[in-house]
């Protein structure tokens, strides 16, 4: 039996740069995870794994820390992973015998599932799951002196038009605003987290802004079909989803997602007609192309559920069906909101609060706070609790699990906790009240940019929190709002 068809040496130097870019994405996600754990679910973190394992068993959420947890171990893991995502990023791995590139591609993999299945609220975003997807699939590529696989080549593909394609369905079944093309005169005001030039791109045009979308539109419901056809239309689909994401990547904050979905579609690139010549290339032993087709199988069966939501009117977003994370839904802004809210949480070292005392505002990394202040360049590092922190502003329930022990830490001044922080107004020391206040945020016009310096104009609008103080029991009591 001939194996010509099973690799595709065209694919070589695309697949070589997918690997060291998937690995540089590695390196960020791990390097995050070691920066923020501790506060977030460590030990005496905001939502600790050790009470999840407990409650959790190991079937619903694979993972190695339910065979150990503590912050030492959790560290470990971490720069463990860190460690040989930099190895793999700068190619210690490109000649070494399949069966240990495959086992170095594999560590990263493991690791990161671990920490994502136990990561609870702080980890159930979209972008978590398309790591592990891509990481899993990553596995079986190939060392750099062999061809890459052609059918995993093409699971990459299947991955790559999931993301797009389901991206656009969601919008489309979504909020009519993407229907009559006007989402974008609000969106760059009141996504997640805005970036330095997300001012300018809410100040566009109006017309403008509709070319966006109807761009948007184009890329993410035509293009993932020219994906599947011959070259060389399939690479320039590729390439135009590499702009339109390099797009929102100068005008947002989506942690790596924007990359990754880049790394995905330079995969998809056949750089032969770049007349790339790939180095004399090793053979695939035939275990591996066995375990190729298995593997192929195993994503096709999985595939289903993911397919046939894809074409459902009740479209998930951002959905796994199994515990591994092996074949997943995606999909983002199925509605746009219009109005920006921000919680400002802020605190006061008064025996009492009174109607003049005067709140310090807890200023955050990434989120709006400071009207002065501008939006800071974030991506692809993820600055979790600034998100979830978006997600409250849209609901209290979302920080019903983790906001009141937030509010605990910082009243105990907790040095993990603070962090995570840009600013604490109180040095170190421990405020005796804490609040959590809604305030409406928008852009300044360009007038009062230029006569205020401001980019954000603010008004409160209610409260998230109430006033609390510190009890004897160490836990947050509220008391009468001033």
């Amino acid at each position: 039996m001939r194996w010509d068809w099973f690799t595709d040496p065209g694919y070589w130097a695309s697949r070589l740069a997918f690997q060291r870019m998937l690995a540089a994405i590695y390196l960020v996600a791990f390097l995050v995870a070691a920066n923020q754990f501790r506060a977030l679910i460590g030990a005496d973190g905001l939502l600790p794994v050790p009470r999840f394992v407990r409650r959790v068993p190991f079937r619903r959420s694979p993972s190695v820390f339910h065979l150990h947890y503590s912050d030492r171990f959790f560290a470990a893991v971490t720069y463990t992973g860190a460690a040989v995502s930099a190895a793999l990023m700068f190619g210690a791995f490109d000649s070494t015998p399949v069966w240990a590139g495959m086992l170095a591609w594999a560590v990263p993999w493991v690791l990161y599932e671990s920490i994502v299945n136990v990561g609870q609220a702080w980890y159930g975003f979209g972008w978590e799951t398309l790591l592990l997807e891509a990481g899993f699939l990553a596995i079986f590529l190939g060392p750099a002196n062999t061809a890459p696989p052609t059918l995993v080549l093409w699971l990459l593909l299947w991955l790559l038009f999931r993301v797009e394609f389901g991206a656009g369905l969601i919008k489309m079944r979504g909020d009519a605003c993407w229907r009559d093309l006007t989402c974008l005169y609000y969106h760059h005001e009141t996504q997640p987290m805005p970036g330095p030039l997300s001012w300018y791109f809410h100040h566009l045009p109006k017309p403008l802004h509709k070319i966006e979308a109807v761009a948007s539109h184009f890329t993410q419901l035509v293009l993932p079909f020219v994906l599947f056809a011959p070259q060389p239309a399939a690479s320039i689909a590729a390439a135009c989803m590499i702009v339109t994401q390099c797009w929102l990547v100068a005008s947002g904050n989506f942690s790596w997602l924007n990359f990754l979905t880049i790394t995905l579609a330079v995969s998809a690139l056949d750089t032969s007609v770049l007349r790339i010549q790939p180095p004399p290339l090793a053979e695939l032993p035939s275990w591996h192309r066995g375990l190729v087709i298995a593997v192929t199988a195993l994503i096709v069966i999985l595939s289903y559920r993911p397919a046939r939501n894809l074409v459902s009117r009740r479209q998930l977003m951002n959905f796994s069906f199994d515990r591994l994370h092996l074949v997943n839904t995606y999909g983002a802004f199925g509605a746009v909101t219009k109005i920006r809210h921000e919680v400002i949480i802020e605190g006061i070292d008064d025996p009492e609060p009174a109607p003049q005392t005067v709140w310090r505002e807890y200023e955050f990394k990434g989120k709006p706070g400071d009207p002065t202040r501008r939006p800071p360049q974030v991506a692809p590092y993820h600055l979790r609790l600034d998100w979830m922190m978006w997600f409250v502003s849209l609901s209290p329930r979302y920080g019903q699990s983790w906001l009141p022990a937030l509010a605990e830490k910082l009243l105990k001044a907790d040095r993990k906790t603070l962090k995570l922080l840009r600013r604490d107004p109180f040095d170190g020391a421990r405020p005796t009240f804490v609040r959590a206040r809604i305030f409406r945020y928008r852009f300044t016009t360009r007038q009062e940019r230029r006569e205020t310096g401001a980019w954000w104009v603010r008004e409160p609008v209610g409260m998230v929190l109430r006033t609390g103080r510190l009890g004897v029991d160490g836990t947050v009591q509220p008391v009468r709002d001033s």
